[in-house]
């Protein structure tokens, strides 16, 4: 990945508050909520195949919107449980130690459901992180792309996520509403 890329990203997490992050968090959730809302299940499950979009690997250009969020609650818990425990000091364990690459690969069957636990995700992560007390200079853990995050990195990471994925997701909305 370009240096300039990587540079760009870690400044942004530096100049980023804890407090600002969460309430973007929020943010991109009633994001996806507005593009939930009144989708039937047969345009939600319509797998749509999206142009090359920054942060969506090409594994990842053909799915529905249940489909993107299951991803994201994968991801979120995986997140969620590497912030708390590098901001515990404790030694990664459990959904902080999954493989970036295949283990947060969704069902070709998700459904309706997965929206209730992709907000569920958000709204425990927000709670966990507001519980915690340093997030800045703890132990690190390596991100696949941008090289070793602190809790804090993870933190701003998990909302940059979210928002990777929400263009894609109000691609596949469109699309998946005009072919009705």
């Amino acid at each position: 990945m370009n240096l300039l890329i990587k540079t760009a990203i870690r400044t942004l997490f530096t100049f980023t508050s804890r407090k600002k992050a969460l309430e973007k968090s929020e943010l991109i959730l009633r994001q996806y909520a507005k593009l939930a809302d009144g989708l039937s299940s047969e345009a939600g499950q319509r797998c749509i195949e999206v142009p090359p979009m920054r942060g969506v690997d090409e594994d990842m250009r053909k799915w529905s919107f249940f489909m993107i969020l299951e991803h994201n609650a994968i991801v979120n818990r995986s997140m969620t449980a590497t912030v708390v425990q590098l901001a515990r000091g404790e030694e990664l364990s459990g959904p902080a130690t999954i493989n970036p690459k295949t283990d947060v690969m969704p069902s070709l069957l998700a459904d309706a459901s997965q929206f209730k636990d992709f907000a569920d995700s958000i709204t425990s992560h927000i709670k966990a992180v507001k519980s915690l007390k340093r997030l800045r200079g703890t132990g690190t853990s390596p991100h696949p792309v941008f090289g070793d995050f602190d809790a804090h990195e993870w933190n701003c990471m998990f909302t940059f996520h979210l928002g990777l994925h929400l263009p894609q997701a109000e691609y596949v909305i469109g699309k998946a509403k005009a072919s009705r």
